[in-house]
This record gives structure tokens, C-alpha cells and sequence, in this order.
């Protein structure tokens, strides 16, 4: 078993009071308080962004982002739902980049050999991206953000054990489609 629920549970309950202390704070003018939900959200940001943008833009996004929730932060009816909240303002914003993106553009067949390992972690990131949403967004969170399923249950309000399952099985579509069938690789 990944983790417990019962941790994650507790856990996702601090986490919820901590980001509600925060958000009444930043709704009152501290600024550092909008820093620390910040820096405890932005690769949450980040790896959503990533799942569903090209990898130059993604940076800029999370500035987007986090501004406009900045400026919004008065809609948020429950200052301990600021995670999900703040999750749905970057899949909205990724969903507006592609509105008024041009076309991206194919990889060059000649990489250089130095660029093989990006290369490699750039067709896997285009694999990834070609998942369901829940699975994308979810991979994306633990492969390339580094959190663990109890971090990514509480900063995108999804049950412990849906993060679990969004993982097994979006690993193992993730594998099929790698042709990667050997479940150590």
C-alpha cells in the first residue's frame, strides 16, 4: 500500500486549516501569506500545467495562474478548498492557452546525441499527455513534481484512494503505450 488513508485524511484535514489560515490572511493583504499557499502549491501548478501545455509556456502559466487566483480570491467560497480551487483555475488556464495557441511544431528528426535523454523525457511527457486527464494530471504530480499520492489527494481534493487508482492504472497505460509491458522498468 502506497499510504494510509487514515494518515491522509488527517493529513488532508491539517493541510485544508493551514490553507484556510492562509487564504483569510491574503484576503486580509498579507502578502506573505499568498507567498506560503505560493510556494506549497506551484508544482502542484506546475505539473497540471504540464500534463496539458508545451514545457516553454508552462512557466509563464504559473505566474497566470497564481495571479489570477490572487485577484479572485474573494470567489472562494471555502478558504479550505483552496487546492481544488486553485487546480481548476490551472486546467481552465491551460484550456485558454490552447484556445489562442498557435500550432505547435514536431520535434527535428537529427537530435543531437547530448539531447537523446531529454528527448527521451520529452516523448514520455508527449505519451503522458495523450492519457485521460485524471491519470495525465496525476502522473505528472508524482513522476515529474515528486509528490507523493497523500500530497497530491490534499492539494487537488481528490480521495486518497482515487489518487492510487489514477496512478496503477494510468502507469500501466503509460506502459502500453512505451511498449514497456515489464512493470520494474
Amino acid at each position: 500500500m502506497l499510504f494510509s488513508s487514515r494518515n491522509a485524511s488527517a493529513r488532508a484535514v491539517e493541510t485544508g486549516s493551514e490553507d484556510a489560515a492562509l487564504v483569510s490572511a491574503a484576503r486580509s493583504g498579507d502578502r506573505d501569506a499568498f507567498g506560503q499557499l505560493y510556494d506549497r502549491y506551484a508544482p502542484m501548478v506546475h505539473g497540471l500545467l504540464l500534463a496539458r501545455a508545451p514545457r516553454g509556456e508552462v512557466d509563464d502559466l504559473v505566474q497566470d495562474v497564481f495571479l489570477l487566483a490572487l485577484r479572485r480570491l474573494d470567489t472562494l467560497r471555502e478558504d479550505a478548498r483552496f487546492g481544488p480551487w486553485l487546480a481548476a483555475i490551472a486546467r481552465n488556464r491551460a484550456n485558454d492557452f490552447h484556445r489562442r495557441a498557435p500550432d505547435l511544431t514536431e520535434l527535428p528528426e537529427d537530435l543531437a546525441a547530448e539531447d537523446l535523454r531529454e528527448a527521451e523525457a520529452l516523448a514520455i511527457l508527449t505519451a503522458i499527455r495523450t492519457l485521460p486527464d485524471a491519470y495525465r494530471e496525476t502522473l505528472v504530480l508524482r513522476l515529474v513534481e515528486g509528490m507523493t499520492g497523500p500530497e497530491i489527494a490534499a492539494r487537488t481534493g481528490l480521495t486518497p484512494a482515487s489518487v492510487r487508482v489514477n496512478l496503477h492504472r494510468g502507469l500501466k497505460q503509460l506502459r502500453e503505450k512505451l511498449g514497456r509491458n515489464d512493470t520494474h522498468e
